[in-house]
């Protein structure tokens, strides 16, 4: 996470409602030969101690468990050129925002799976509305039981937070509003057009 408290100043609350928003992520944890990482989606507590997933069970990951992990979940991110802030002496950067969920993750039993596969497929398919909401008993039976023997469910008592919103804090806020502007004007994807909006929230209502 990046050093400076200017970009380090987020309530828990926001950085954990991002991370349960985002819903997917960067597991990671220290295997014998090396950092392990699986990209998966998960479920975090309302309250923030409980980060439940799902992995494959042949994963180097899931055999490295139970062991100390990282949830890394990373939101917009965008080059910002020196050029945008109106401003001499300046250098490039990359603004970004990025959240961290560390905590001890450990195998739950195979009787959790199934309603921990429920719960993730009803809180995905719910941004997807007025679609009806795809689930489980469209499976058959027997298939389901092979996939699901492929997958072991995984729980993480989330012991700390820590968010990265790295928004030009530390500019001028006329500077961080015309990079802002900038940005917003030449962003082709979405992502930049979202980061725009963040450095824009600071300075303007």
């Amino acid at each position: 996470m990046h050093p400076n408290p200017a970009f380090r100043s987020e309530p828990r609350e926001r950085n954990l409602a991002f991370a349960r928003d985002r819903g997917f992520g960067a597991l990671c944890v220290n295997g014998g030969d090396g950092p392990l990482i699986s990209h998966v989606p998960f479920l975090l507590s309302e309250d923030g101690t409980v980060l439940e997933t799902h992995l494959v069970r042949s994963t180097p990951l899931s055999r490295a468990l139970p062991a100390q992990a990282v949830m890394a979940v990373t939101g917009p991110d965008a080059y910002i050129s020196p050029d945008w802030y109106g401003m001499e002496d300046q250098v490039p950067t990359w603004n970004y925002v990025s959240v961290h969920l560390r905590g001890r993750l450990e195998p739950r039993p195979d009787t959790e799976l199934r309603a921990l596969l429920e719960r993730q497929s009803a809180r995905f398919e719910e941004r997807l509305l007025p679609k009806r909401p795809w689930t489980l008993d469209k499976m058959p039976e027997d298939l389901l039981a092979r996939m699901m023997r492929a997958i072991v469910p995984v729980r993480m008592r989330v012991e700390a937070i820590d968010g990265t919103w790295k928004l030009a804090q530390n500019k001028p806020a006329a500077a961080r509003l015309s990079a802002a502007r900038q940005l917003d004007g030449f962003g082709q994807d979405p992502e930049a057009r979202l980061l725009a909006a963040l450095m824009k929230g600071l300075g303007e209502s």
